[in-house]
């Protein structure tokens, strides 16, 4: 019996394809949501605009997450890879000078700010930051993921102060805490211009933070 209109299994899968679809239809939601998330909020963004659009249907987005936590858990894991490959790892750039690298991370806030504002009227602020004060007393695991991406900044500044130490470009300190320090005064700096909406905020404050020193406890 010969068939006119033959069925799809009769014709050779490409899986490299499929798989091809699926990475570009998860990588979708998630670049629709980091928008959103940063230049709203997370609880202004809702699952039905996500998919909207995305350009898919809500069993799609259940099928790559399981719920809008798992969306958000995702978008900072890659927000994070975004900020640690991009300005950040250009500002703790190991050829430059250690306190150098901190003149840069200034310059970097400040024109991601204002890009941003150009873009889209507003200063966004800082992702981390902006969930961090939105939901991590709501939700344990968020607020330990949002932690772990803090800590990882902090570890940046703390090797650059080591390292400025070592070279004698600096007195020895408590390069533990005043790492910690630091990331505290840069996210408050980036959240006054985000209230402000002025991203001068950074440059009229930033050249206090290589200032900022904790000293070793000799007790």
């Amino acid at each position: 019996m010969t068939r006119n209109h033959p069925l799809e299994l009769d014709r050779p899968v490409n899986y490299t394809e499929t798989m091809s679809n699926t990475n570009d239809t998860r990588e979708r939601i998630i670049e629709v949501a980091k928008a959103r998330f940063h230049n709203r909020s997370y609880a202004d963004v809702g699952i039905k605009e996500i998919c909207d659009m995305a350009s898919i249907q809500k069993g799609s987005f259940y099928h790559f997450f399981p719920s809008k936590r798992d969306l958000v858990l995702a978008v900072i894991d890659e927000f994070a890879d975004d900020w640690a490959n991009g300005f950040v790892a250009e500002a703790f750039d190991p050829e430059l000078p250690p306190m150098e690298r901190i003149d840069y991370v200034i310059d970097a806030a400040y024109y991601w700010q204002k890009s941003s504002k150009d873009l889209n009227g507003h200063i966004p602020g800082c992702l981390f930051g902006n969930l961090a004060l939105e939901i991590s007393t709501q939700d344990d695991v968020l607020r330990a993921k949002l932690n772990a991406v803090f800590n990882s900044a902090k570890d940046r500044f703390k090797v650059t102060l080591d390292e400025a130490i070592e070279q004698g470009t600096i007195p020895p300190l408590d390069s533990q805490l005043t790492s910690e320090a630091m990331l505290a005064y840069l996210e408050g700096m980036i959240l006054l211009a985000k209230t402000e909406n002025n991203p001068d905020v950074i440059y009229r404050l930033g050249s206090a933070l290589k200032n900022i020193r904790i000293e070793l406890n000799t007790h």
